[in-house]
């Protein structure tokens, strides 16, 4: 693949689409403007700085991921085929950029958050900084590059259209992550603990990726996806470089999106991060992720689907098992999302085994409704308080709906949501996959989901008993209201109800981006 043209003494540089990758571009040039802040800015400014550049940052590249979805021609490939921009590219973008947003709602509302137990801090010893830091939660303000060289790494991972491409972009979204997950000011060493775990299993993913990498290059002679299906084509399925590139490049995908057996990190990661950082977590890593499976095996991998396909198989349906299960044993709010994220996961790759356009725009919509619902879930977790910081064990929940009916009714909402009861986005995003995974021939996996989601639902219900079916306790947690966070808790209310009740056009929108897939 040449990218550089010499003749005659003369070079002609490559031809790159800047503004198809403009929102890619604005949100890295933003994460720099953030690292300029903490070197020039001085520190009384630097907070409302870097919310404000983050904010631009994001809105504007919103805006343009938008114009180019109006304007856009299909099946184009950017930065010399690195890169492919589709209609599921800038739709996966799209969501991404939207959730970034509602996550740094949270985020920003940490560092002035009003504390009913600022009283109880002004009694610690210490600095003034230092007694903050009690009351507050991430004081850092490196917080927000950090934040936002993720995003640009999560709006990267599912467009790329060669598996080098998707490495770097896989490891630009995960480092900032890695010290996010660390970054708690309560509970110190559970978050250094989480970010530790995230980073070392982090590391040996992202081996297993970039060894399976590099052995479908010595299969295909190229990384580029669309040129590993060709040699599919041309040579066959059951070579062994093809085979065991495909297993290894497999589980650093399915480990990054958290699908059994590669779980383990997210329920201790999800508990020991930040919630706000966790929130960004479980709603914008996770539909990149998925958007780089659907990208590797509808492009890479699509001829190979009668081989990887029973393997998926297994995944999901031990995935959506695990999650429902472990779930109902769970006493801490935040591992009990955790595990229900798992089952989520394994949901999703219900709509990616039906390997065909209906399944790829259910995924696209599920993808768009699983992630509204889940910042605003993290959203209200952030609420709840008492004097030792968030109130995670479920116990301290009990009668928050005698004391809170509104704020414990739309948590019941969201776990309404998740269990995919009707007139909510779960019910319409779980009917989508189940239906194309029908159409696709897994009939069977679709009654594994339907049990599973009806396991799950026992464990959200029972939350939503403890809160309204239960005496509150004298010394029970204060609820702590901030615009932010309640920004954030309204958008993730209103697009559950909406796109559970009037789905019909996100559906129109998922599937008209999903006629524009297949980038060659």
């Amino acid at each position: 693949m040449s990218q550089v043209s010499v003749a005659a003494g003369s070079i002609t540089p490559p031809h790159i689409e800047y503004g198809q990758l403009a929102p890619i571009l604005i949100v890295l040039g933003a994460a720099a403007v953030g690292v300029l802040i903490e070197a020039f800015v001085s520190r009384p400014y630097r907070y409302w700085s870097q919310v404000g550049v983050s904010l631009v940052g994001l809105v504007v590249a919103f805006v343009w991921t938008i114009v180019m979805g109006v304007s856009h021609t299909p099946h184009h490939v950017a930065a010399l085929g690195a890169v492919g921009v589709d209609g599921p590219t800038l739709f996966i973008q799209g969501t991404i950029l939207v959730l970034a947003l509602m996550s740094l709602l949270l985020i920003a509302e940490r560092r002035h958050e009003p504390s009913p137990f600022t009283a109880q801090a002004s009694s610690v010893p210490g600095t003034a900084e230092e007694r903050e830091s009690l009351v507050a939660g991430i004081l850092q303000t490196e917080v927000f590059p950090l934040m936002l060289f993720a995003v640009g790494g999560m709006l990267i991972f599912p467009a790329a259209n060669d598996l080098l491409t998707m490495f770097v972009a896989l490891e630009v979204l995960s480092l900032p992550l890695y010290l996010l997950c660390g970054l708690a000011r309560r509970r110190r060493l559970l978050s250094q603990e989480a970010a530790v775990k995230y980073f070392l299993l982090g590391a040996f993913s992202s081996a297993f990726f970039l060894y399976g990498t590099a052995l479908l290059y010595g299969f295909a002679g190229s990384v580029r996806l669309s040129d590993i299906q060709l040699a599919i084509s041309q040579k066959g399925g059951m070579e062994p470089l093809l085979l065991a590139g495909v297993a290894l490049l497999s589980v650093g995908l399915l480990f990054k999106m958290g699908a059994a057996p590669f779980q383990v990190w997210k329920p201790d990661v999800y508990q020991g991060a930040p919630t706000a950082i966790t929130a960004l977590m479980a709603s914008c890593t996770l539909v990149s992720a998925v958007g780089g499976i659907l990208r590797v095996f509808y492009v890479g991998f699509e001829t190979l689907r009668w081989d990887w396909r029973p393997v998926m198989w297994a995944v999901a349906i031990l995935t959506m098992v695990l999650g429902a299960v472990v779930a109902i044993t769970q006493t801490d709010v935040k591992r009990m999302l955790a595990y229900s994220s798992i089952a989520h996961g394994g949901f999703l790759l219900t709509g990616v085994i039906a390997t065909n356009k209906a399944g790829l725009s259910s995924t696209l919509f599920y993808l768009a409704a699983y992630g509204f619902t889940t910042v605003g879930a993290f959203a209200i977790i952030t609420m709840v308080r008492d004097a030792g910081g968030e109130a995670w064990h479920l116990s301290r929940w009990a009668g928050l709906g005698k004391r809170q009916p509104l704020l414990a009714g739309t948590f019941a909402f969201f776990l309404l949501a998740f269990a995919g009861i009707p007139l909510t986005s779960g019910f319409t995003g779980k009917f989508a996959v189940f239906q194309a995974a029908v159409s696709g021939g897994a009939t069977p996996l679709v009654i594994v989901g339907v049990v599973s989601s009806a396991i799950a639902a026992f464990f959200y219900v029972r939350v939503i008993v403890l809160m309204f079916f239960s005496d509150p306790a004298a010394d029970g947690p204060a609820v702590v209201f901030s615009p932010t966070s309640t920004t954030a808790v309204v958008v993730g209310a209103l697009a559950t109800v909406v796109l559970g009740v009037v789905p019909g056009p996100a559906l129109h929108l998922a599937q008209s981006a999903a006629s524009q897939f297949f980038v060659r």
